[in-house]
């Protein structure tokens, strides 16, 4: 989930402009606001301010600027102006403006993401000075209730049923395999082969390229007799088989194969089968405990087992409610988003979305081919996640929740920990990419989501329950 930074809100500048200017002063602001989340600020400044601050600057340079012919601090004006005439206009430039954005947050009480640039800078021959920027809002939100949101969630009660079938898990890795002899290949056995496949007569990376490497040519492999094995219908046509056999089997392609190129056709796997394994499964006693984890009994394996599966099962249960509890906001909640941080957010969203399609071995052809689906599903993510921000964001500032300093230290010390670095250094450079009220954000989105999970109306469910209502499901 994308986090948004804080919101801008009175008494804040720019950071990296010059000090604002006294508080005395009459810019004549003006605020027009647009739909969308937009805004227009207009402003104005008297002659004598400009003068004034236009001087502070020269000032400053004039202490500090080393020009010949002159001791620091003595060079006349007219020489200061000449010689960083562009600098000064430009400082003026940006203090006013950081000015102006203060005295239009305190004057609307706005809540601001981004300030702009000042447009339609106007040096009137009065000396005052005349701009406006594009202001970018934080929706007006009226929350729905957010306390006693209903949600549904099984028990966290590991049952005796889930722990047995953990332990078959565990005997099924630890199983060993025996050589078959004179019988034919059934279920549940391993099938060692060979194959090489086509697709209408033509090798397989003809079609689909060296992506496809795994899929086209296989030595030694071993394959579980089951349905859902590799491919779909293929380990069960090879049952019946004799080591040395050979069979040529045919597997039609769905719409969800993950090479396009392969959709609905009919594949060929020219199979030798090598050998037949069966598995055996060692005794679930204290023997076996005792190779796991020494000095252990069964009973502590199963103590041990279970404990983890609870921690599991609360962590997914959390975010089975946090789910519904989010969803039920973004229903209950009507407001327009900025485009601008839309756009934003949805480039972010496909970047992310193209990163994993090359992961999983796409090539450019195909996520250039894919190029409307990934916009569509980033605009999705992108819409969803900046609702939610916002209007945790907005119960955040209702509640008066807040990061307290030592919260936000210790997480930026395990960022230290992780990173092998001194936490000095750390800080430094997270204020240098301006990436602390980044963290500060997450972690009171974070808090917040504790809050609304408290305070919500939980229904215990089976999971048969669970099962039989996916739609309720987020």
């Amino acid at each position: 989930m994308a986090i948004l930074g804080e919101l801008k809100v009175a008494n804040t500048a720019h950071p990296h402009l010059v000090s604002p200017l006294p508080t005395q002063n009459l810019m004549n602001i003006v605020v027009e606001k647009q739909p969308k989340c937009v805004a227009t600020l207009n402003v104005e400044v008297p002659a004598a301010d400009v003068a004034a601050k236009r001087a502070e600057i020269a000032s400053t340079y004039a202490s500090q600027a080393k020009i010949a012919g002159f001791r620091p601090g003595k060079a006349p004006k007219n020489v200061i102006q000449k010689r960083f005439g562009k600098q000064i206009s430009e400082e003026l430039t940006e203090a006013l403006f950081s000015e102006a954005c203060d005295q239009a947050l305190e004057k609307e009480n706005l809540k601001v993401l981004d300030f702009g640039f000042p447009n339609n800078l106007n040096e009137r021959p009065d000396g005052s000075i005349a701009f406006d920027t594009k202001l970018i809002l934080a929706p007006e939100i009226t929350l729905p209730e957010y306390k006693g949101i209903e949600v549904k969630a099984p028990s966290a009660e590991i049952t005796d049923a889930e722990l047995d079938e953990q332990l078959q898990s565990l005997r099924e890795r630890l199983a060993e395999f025996e050589d078959v002899d004179g019988r034919a290949l059934q279920a549940d056995d391993i099938a060692v082969v060979d194959f090489t496949t086509t697709v209408d007569g033509q090798p397989l990376t003809e079609l689909i390229g060296e992506k496809g490497q795994y899929l086209a040519k296989r030595e030694n492999h071993w394959l579980p007799v089951k349905e859902g094995a590799f491919l779909p219908g293929y380990a069960v046509q090879l049952t019946g088989m004799n080591v040395g056999d050979e069979k040529a089997v045919s597997i039609s392609l769905g719409e969800d194969f993950p090479f396009e190129e392969l959709h609905g056709k009919e594949i060929t796997l020219h199979t030798i089968l090598r050998g037949i394994k069966a598995s055996k499964l060692p005794e679930l006693d204290d023997a076996l405990a005792e190779k796991l984890l020494p000095g252990k009994t069964l009973a502590d394996v199963k103590d041990l087992i279970r404990g983890n599966m609870a921690q599991e099962k609360e962590k997914q249960i959390g975010e089975f409610k946090v789910n519904q509890i989010v969803e039920h906001l973004n229903k209950s909640a009507s407001f327009d988003l900025p485009e601008e941080i839309v756009m934003r957010e949805t480039q972010s969203q496909a970047n992310t979305l193209v990163e994993e399609g090359s992961q999983q071995g796409a090539s450019d052809e195909e996520m250039m081919e894919r190029q409307e689906e990934i916009f569509s599903v980033a605009t999705q993510r992108a819409v969803t996640n900046l609702r939610t921000n916002f209007l945790l964001q907005e119960i955040a500032a209702a509640e008066n929740i807040t990061v307290p300093d030592a919260s936000l230290l210790a997480h930026i010390s395990r960022i230290a920990q992780s990173r092998k670095q001194p936490l000095k250094k750390v800080i430094k450079d997270l204020q240098r990419t301006r990436r602390i009220q980044s963290i500060r954000s997450s972690l009171l989105i974070g808090l917040t989501i504790d809050f609304l999970v408290e305070h919500a109306k939980v229904t215990e469910i089976s999971a048969e329950e669970l099962e039989a209502a996916p739609a309720e499901q987020p």
